[in-house]
């Protein structure tokens, strides 16, 4: 009886003692990690990356970030999300996921291009940008890239939203034991790798509601005048700013006018409207304006191997 009394006490102390340890871990991996949003600029400069492109599911992109550290384990690391999970199936999503080989005036060697060139990466320069949307969180363990995706986004997507703002593609950097999360308000169009620039336009599988489309980051307008700070923001008065309530199709139209005087004050009316909000946001950022509220973006990205 008191053997069976004994390795009952050293089971309990042995589970308590598990479950405090996965306690530890998940905690120290960023579970209580405070969340901060805000606006400004970019926490990297114009970056040099050697990066693979995919189609699939962002949770298998994580074969791709082993690679890239297999190669230069001390580079830093990048993954560029262009599609919304929940807007685009699985196997359509489109990434680029890679190794920052040189960042602002400093370049790559040639060596190191070579390098990853000889195992099928590419190289492609992301520029720099004065302002963007962007969050961080620790990365001091692997179950920290999962908790990043599930308490990051969701907070990005509601910060986005509120302000409506035009914010695509998302960035993730693995810098210095930190994961930074970013979204260029402006230049977003040099930030899509030739082959996404390549591809046809999609046609949306469902119809999308007018908050879906302010907010659409599947890249199909990244090169259109969206893609300048002139039309970061919607205005909130539609009656000041009817350009903005427009079709894609009325846009199109209007691009390839003759230039008449409707279409010029369309244009300076859309401009002044953006430019004030722009300065709105740019006063929030200077403030330090921060969100912690829950949204509803997921990604599903597991990334395998540390730096």
């Amino acid at each position: 009886m008191s053997e069976i009394l004994s390795w009952s006490v050293i089971g309990f102390f042995s589970l308590a003692l598990l479950l405090l340890t996965i306690s530890v871990y998940v905690v120290y991996s960023g579970l209580l990690t405070q969340i901060h949003i805000s606006t400004g600029s970019s926490p990297v400069k114009s970056i040099t990356v050697a990066y693979k492109y995919r189609e699939g599911p962002y949770k298998e992109s994580g074969l791709l970030f082993t690679e890239s550290c297999r190669i230069a384990p001390e580079l830093p690391t990048v993954g560029v999300f262009y599609d919304d999970p929940k807007k685009v199936p699985g196997p359509k999503c489109r990434c680029a996921v890679g190794s920052i080989l040189s960042e602002g005036d400093q370049k790559p060697s040639a060596e190191l291009q070579e390098l990853y060139k000889k195992f099928g990466f590419h190289i492609f320069t992301f520029p720099e940008v004065t302002h963007v949307v962007s969050s961080r969180f620790p990365y001091r363990t692997r179950l920290s890239i999962i908790l990043g995706v599930r308490r990051v986004y969701p907070q990005l997507d509601r910060y986005i939203k509120d302000r409506k703002l035009c914010a695509h593609p998302f960035l993730e950097i693995y810098k210095s034991r930190l994961i930074y999360y970013m979204s260029p308000l402006a230049k977003q169009g040099d930030f899509y790798v030739p082959e996404v620039q390549k591809a046809p336009k999609r046609q949306p599988e469902h119809e999308e509601s007018e908050e879906d489309r302010r907010t659409d980051i599947t890249g199909a307008d990244s090169h259109s005048e969206c893609s300048s700070v002139s039309c970061l923001l919607q205005s909130h008065s539609r009656d000041t700013s009817p350009a903005l309530s427009l079709s894609r199709s009325d846009r199109y139209h209007q691009r390839r006018g003759s230039g008449s005087d409707s279409d010029s004050g369309s244009r300076r009316s859309r401009r002044s409207s953006s430019f004030s909000s722009f300065e709105e946001l740019q006063l929030e950022a200077e403030k330090g304006v921060t969100s912690d509220g829950l949204g509803s973006r997921h990604r599903g990205l597991v990334v395998e191997g540390e730096e």
